[in-house]
Order: structure tokens, then C-alpha cells, then sequence
């Protein structure tokens, strides 16, 4: 990777050797990066209080190992000041990220979306609705976009959802699994969430790919809303 200065977000940070830490920053144009920086050694450091969450900066990295330099950092706009649980949405949307997405993966869209989610959560839009958003359009970028034409091919009224492979009719066999009804699921796909029932079936289809893709292994972020 060559030198580019470029807009980016903290996802997450952590200690690395004395007066360093290791960041992984979701870029405008490469996506996930993980860099290490020298952040000084005290607390009023410039570059320490740059690298916090929610902060849109402009960064500079360099080197061509998967752990990238980062050599300059500059705020560009105000932090978005989230609070309670729009602030715990917001780290889960970066949890998401870091556990989730690959490094290198290029998408401006989503660096977009990260962004308008945190101007939405920094305002006054249903919480549920910016979450749902976010994770549909990470799943796209993932290969897992949810195909709902079996709900074209029959004309069954609940349905199960296997990962990796898609809607089936509800069987005794799949009974562990959680059941969706036709009319959720029709509401779904055409994007019409009104209705708390279809909101409330839209967060378990999300959960249950999201916690296949994560293994089974739970999300810090989601013990904060408890």
C-alpha cells in the first residue's frame, strides 16, 4: 500500500509495545486496515485523543504488510456524541466490523453507510431501523444477501431459515430453529417494517446469519443493552 491519505474511523484500538497501540480503522479506501502508531506517553497526546471512536479523521498509512504504518492522523469533522443505547449501537456496529468484515475489502458504499448510521443514531431515527439497515447492507458486501423468492415458489405460511442455505418449509426436523411467517417475511422483503411483529422477525433473521457467520461466539457490544 502506498501512502494515501484518506477519511477513516476508529473501530477499535488496543495497547501494543511501550507508547504504541495497534487501530483498526475502517477507511474510505480500503477498507478495514489495522495500523500501528506511537501515540506518546501521556494522556494529553494529540494523536491519543484523535484516535477515539466516532471521530471522523483523515489518516496517512504506509508499508505494505497486512499491519500498516500510520503516520499522520487529523480530525474532520466533530465526533458524533451518542448516548445510552444509540451509543452501545454504535459499538456494535463496530463490532460488527472488526469481527466481520475481512481486511482490504474495499467499499465506499459501506464506509458511506457507516457514516450516515452514526448521523442517524446521532440524531432522531428508530435505533432498530438504522441497526437492520447497517446489517443487511454488511451481509451484502459478506456474499450473504437473503434470497426470498421460495416465498414466490410456495405457498406454505411458516418457514425456517437454515444458513447457508436459505428458506425451507417448516419440518419437525428443523423445529429448534426459529419459524417465520409468510406474511413477515413478504413484509421483509419489500421493506415495509411498520408493523412491531415484522421488525421483531426482521432482528431474528439478522441474528441468527449474523451468529453463524460469527460461530456461535457471542458479541460484546449486545451485553450492553441489557
Amino acid at each position: 500500500m502506498f501512502e494515501l491519505e484518506q477519511a477513516a474511523f476508529v473501530l477499535h484500538s488496543r495497547p501494543y509495545r511501550e507508547n504504541q497501540k495497534i487501530v483498526e480503522l475502517l477507511t474510505a479506501h480500503h477498507g478495514k486496515v489495522s495500523a500501528i502508531t506511537y501515540v506518546g506517553h501521556t494522556n494529553k497526546s494529540n494523536k491519543k485523543s484523535l484516535l477515539q471512536p466516532f471521530l471522523p479523521i483523515s489518516v496517512v498509512l504506509s508499508g505494505n504488510n497486512s499491519l500498516q504504518k500510520l503516520t499522520r492522523v487529523e480530525a474532520i469533522g466533530k465526533s458524533y456524541s451518542l448516548e445510552k443505547e444509540r451509543l452501545y449501537s454504535g459499538f456494535y456496529l463496530n463490532e460488527l466490523l472488526v469481527r466481520l468484515l475481512p481486511e482490504h475489502q474495499e467499499s465506499s458504499e459501506l464506509f458511506s453507510l457507516y457514516q450516515q448510521s452514526l448521523s442517524a443514531l446521532n440524531g432522531e431515527q428508530a435505533i432498530e431501523l438504522v441497526l437492520r439497515t447497517f446489517e443487511a447492507q454488511l451481509l451484502e458486501e459478506l456474499g450473504q444477501t437473503i434470497d426470498f423468492s421460495l416465498l414466490d415458489e410456495s405457498k406454505a405460511d411458516f418457514f425456517h431459515y437454515i444458513p447457508d442455505n436459505g428458506f425451507q418449509l417448516t419440518c419437525d426436523i428443523n423445529k429448534h430453529l426459529p419459524k417465520y411467517t409468510r406474511s413477515d417475511l413478504q413484509a421483509i422483503a419489500t421493506g415495509e417494517f411498520t408493523e412491531p411483529q415484522v421488525r421483531q422477525s426482521y432482528k431474528k433473521l439478522m441474528r441468527q446469519v449474523i451468529n453463524h457467520l460469527l460461530g456461535g461466539k457471542p458479541l460484546n457490544s449486545r451485553q450492553l443493552f441489557k
